[in-house]
């Protein structure tokens, strides 16, 4: 391992962070933590919000509408693995103000691309798009491709033109789940039983078993309960922008056309002295904090309530689907239950749910792609982030525009690979988890040995998983 020495503004000897591929770390001093925490109270928000999609409108719900509400348990072990991925993402980042997939390019220069071109093959299809589309023509009608387009291009503009490209997505995310929590009440009100919270006791009572249902199907569901593959990475990110530890010397992430370009972004470090060591506690209790009570409770709270306005509608229903149209069938159902209007009610929120998981989805795809691009290949040239990923996403946008035109299935080849990619990308980031957080950092505020077990369980239970899951889409895509 290289390292460099200086003092005020240069790298310093004092950071483990490698300089084979990167320069060296600047020294300052960490930023107090915050004492208004309301204030800073954002990223794990926006990661609940983003990952609030298709699973918990629809894969958890379905299980539920199937066998009740006895495998919620599964969602919570699901979402606080991640949590436990998510803080040791989050450490890196509070620490250096780098990525964590900068840090991973610089243990060997090319484990970001790796990240980034699999997070593009998990993402490039329109998915969310025409889901959000789909679940507007079931309350005005009109054409899903037309629709779609205009999603993805009204996703593009905002993102592109917000001055502050995270004030932006986590305004849209905070209106989502501002929305979901009035369905929420709603749903309380006019369509639980009491045996619908007779039911949700039993995900208590059966902890721990696996009903009958396919193996696969409810691993994955457990998998990536709330986030998984590319997002959780991108939680670096977030916090980065949010101004979290020494993210706070970062630039931001900002418009090229409304937005002031501060260049790209560099590694710092801090003496691990008591007055810093002081301050680090202060960051990572909050950011532990933070995140159990918007990621983790955000997360499960809309899991389990879905999932019981499903069982309350349309359990023991033969025929369900585990597509978007199992959405129209649960309107249809609440529509007969309670009046049509609770039906659209339904039916607009989740539209604009997943509208707003698309615009999350095509902002940390890009985002991910532009820090990786800007700080590892074109630092020498001068590229700022900020405008790589302006037309990263616009490339996004225009990808599916002329999918969506062109009326293109997604590719078979291209669906297995999504479908393999977030397990398999799980398992080997955590890995690079433990020894970046270990190697590269402070002893005082590396890695502990039992988060240490906590991740190494996560990576055997996600590589698990992504080998099953290859396995049965060689088999599809072979036969």
């Amino acid at each position: 391992m290289t390292e460099a020495r200086s003092t005020g503004g240069e790298p310093d000897s004092s950071s483990a962070l490698s300089t084979r591929h990167l320069p060296g770390a600047r020294v300052r001093d960490l930023p107090a933590p915050p004492t208004q925490t309301w204030r800073v109270i954002g990223p794990g928000l926006v990661g609940a919000g983003v990952g609030l999609a298709s699973g918990e409108f629809i894969l958890w719900p379905y299980i539920s509408s199937q066998i009740g509400l006895v495998f919620l348990w599964g969602a919570v072990l699901g979402v606080v693995t991640q949590w436990f991925l998510n803080m040791e993402i989050e450490r890196y980042t509070l620490a250096t103000g780098e990525t964590a997939l900068t840090g991973f390019s610089r243990m060997w220069k090319h484990w970001g691309l790796v990240f980034a071109v699999m997070t593009y093959f998990a993402n490039l299809w329109p998915g969310w798009a025409t889901s959000s589309a789909t679940m507007v023509t079931y309350i005005v009608g009109g054409n899903v491709t037309a629709i779609a387009i205009g999603i993805l291009v009204v996703c593009g503009l905002v993102l592109t033109l917000a001055p502050v490209v995270y004030t932006a997505l986590e305004r849209v995310i905070v209106v989502k789940l501002a929305a979901i929590t009035i369905l929420i009440v709603g749903a309380i009100i006019f369509a639980f039983t009491a045996d619908t919270w007779r039911g949700l006791g039993s995900a208590v009572t059966h902890f721990g078993r696996f009903p009958d249902l396919d193996f696969a199907l409810m691993l994955g569901a457990i998998a990536y309960a709330g986030a998984g593959g590319g997002q959780n990475l991108c939680q670096s990110n977030w916090i980065r922008d949010k101004r979290f530890g020494m993210g706070a010397y970062a630039p931001q992430l900002v418009s090229t056309v409304t937005g002031k370009d501060a260049g790209a972004p560099s590694a710092y470090t801090f003496e691990p002295n008591e007055s810093n060591l002081t301050r680090w506690r202060g960051w990572w209790r909050f950011a532990n904090i933070e995140q159990a009570a918007t990621f983790v409770l955000i997360t499960c709270f809309t899991i389990g309530f879905m999932s019981m306005l499903a069982f309350s509608t349309v359990f023991g229903r033969s025929g369900l689907s585990q597509d978007i149209g199992f959405l129209q069938v649960e309107g249809a159902a609440l529509q007969d239950r309670i009046g049509p209007w609770f039906g659209y009610f339904f039916w607009v929120i989740g539209a604009y749910s997943l509208f707003a998981a698309a615009m999350g989805i095509i902002d940390y795809t890009s985002r991910l792609a532009a820090d990786l691009l800007a700080t590892v290949y074109l630092r020498r040239r001068g590229v700022s982030e900020s405008r790589v990923y302006f037309w990263l996403v616009w490339g996004l946008v225009a990808f599916g525009c002329v999918v969506l035109l062109a009326g293109l299935n997604q590719p078979l080849v291209l669906l297995v690979i999504s479908s393999c990619v977030s397990g398999v990308m799980m398992a080997i980031y955590g890995v690079l988890l433990i020894v970046m957080n270990k190697r590269s950092l402070p002893v005082a505020i590396s890695i502990r040995r039992f988060r240490t077990i906590i991740i190494a369980l996560a990576v055997a239970f996600y590589g698990t998983l992504g080998l099953i899951t290859i396995v049965q889409q060689a088999q599809k895509l072979f036969d």
